[in-house]
């Protein structure tokens, strides 16, 4: 298992991380009863992931009641615990969003819950833009000097949002964002025209949450073949699909890369993932602890530049404004955090 560096800290995590979203969930996203989350949970151990993450929302906070009951103290020294707080956790006007009064109640709870002194990494789940960002940042950071939490990160920000938190942790002295959990992938790729390069100008890592777009690139679905059960046939539209034939190209060319190493569809598409700038981490997760045990070892697989040329050639999106124009007017003068996105574009 490789160990990276998250952002402007000094705290190592694991290159592929521990995803909870199915502890504790009855439906389509798959079951895992505490006998299984301790069988996964030790499986990963095994492989040396050392980060966990959850949220105070997953599955009405029994993702997080399963981790406080799996992890032992022996469990949770070689675990770092990452978790939320944003969404609505009850029925009052003053049960979600980023208030001040939110986050401290929700962060109090999560760790009850998780039968802990403190959380390793505590995220912003989602932008407020209800709430003054000021009011925010300055709770987190509340929490961080009262030893309820060591570092912060945000997720699903845009990045103009994620540009002002830090702006704001830098003018006040507040403790910054070191990390962004986002959707990334072969097929959902946007994050590369502002996330990435400004992650990199700021030291702010990347987290991945569902690294296989909801199971579509894990190379079990062709355009010849659909899912018969599942997420996927129950309307849940995260990612959306836009163009099937641009997702089904990534496929094809997913599995003749499986073919040619002899592994699943799947492990390509989180090894892409593992070579990309700015990743820290990838959370994966599985609806059984076989798909669970098969997504850990793509952290063994190595691409080939060509492999890595063609994913990237197949699934690239096209360059838009003011980035198209930039190319054509600006490539003399570009910071290398400029290149993360140009380089992709030899041509312009």
């Amino acid at each position: 298992m490789d160990y990276r560096l998250l952002g402007r800290s000094g705290l190592k995590v694991s290159s592929l991380a521990i995803g909870t979203v199915t502890f504790g969930n009855d439906g389509v996203w798959g079951e895992t009863d505490l006998k299984d989350a301790q069988r996964q949970i030790d499986l990963c151990l095994d492989h040396g992931v050392n980060l966990i993450d959850t949220a105070n929302v997953y599955n009405d906070g029994k993702s997080e009641s399963m981790i406080g009951e799996v992890l032992t103290a022996d469990r949770r020294e070689r675990l770092l615990i990452s978790t939320k707080v944003r969404f609505p956790t009850g029925k009052g006007p003053n049960d979600e969003g980023l208030s001040r009064h939110h986050i401290i109640r929700a962060c109090e709870a999560s760790l009850k819950r998780l039968k802990t002194d403190v959380i390793d990494l505590y995220h912003v789940h989602e932008w407020d833009g209800q709430t003054p960002l000021e009011e925010t940042v300055e709770a987190l950071d509340t929490l961080v000097k009262q030893g309820k939490v060591r570092y912060l990160a945000c997720s699903n920000y845009s990045a103009w949002h994620l540009m002002k938190a830090l702006s704001i942790a830098d003018a006040g002295h507040y403790q910054r964002f070191v990390g962004q959990q986002i959707h990334y992938t072969l097929h959902s790729r946007e994050a590369e025209y502002e996330l990435v390069p400004l992650g990199l100008d700021q030291g702010v890592s990347i987290l991945v949450w569902s690294p296989l777009a909801g199971g579509w690139l894990s190379g079990k679905y062709t355009r010849h073949t659909r899912p018969d059960s599942g997420r996927q046939v129950t309307g849940f539209k995260e990612p959306p699909i836009y163009d099937w034939d641009h997702l089904w190209n990534i496929v094809d060319v997913v599995n003749e890369v499986a073919a040619a190493h002899g592994v699943s569809g799947a492990q390509v598409s989180l090894a892409w993932l593992l070579q990309r700038p700015l990743v820290a981490s990838v959370i994966i997760g599985g609806r059984n602890t076989a798909q669970f045990e098969d997504n850990l070892e793509a952290a063994d697989l190595r691409l080939s530049a060509d492999e890595v040329s063609r994913l990237d050639t197949v699934s690239q999106p096209p360059l838009i404004y003011p980035y198209w124009h930039q190319s054509f007017t600006a490539r003399a003068r570009l910071s290398e955090a400029d290149q993360a996105l140009h380089r992709l574009y030899p041509e312009g």
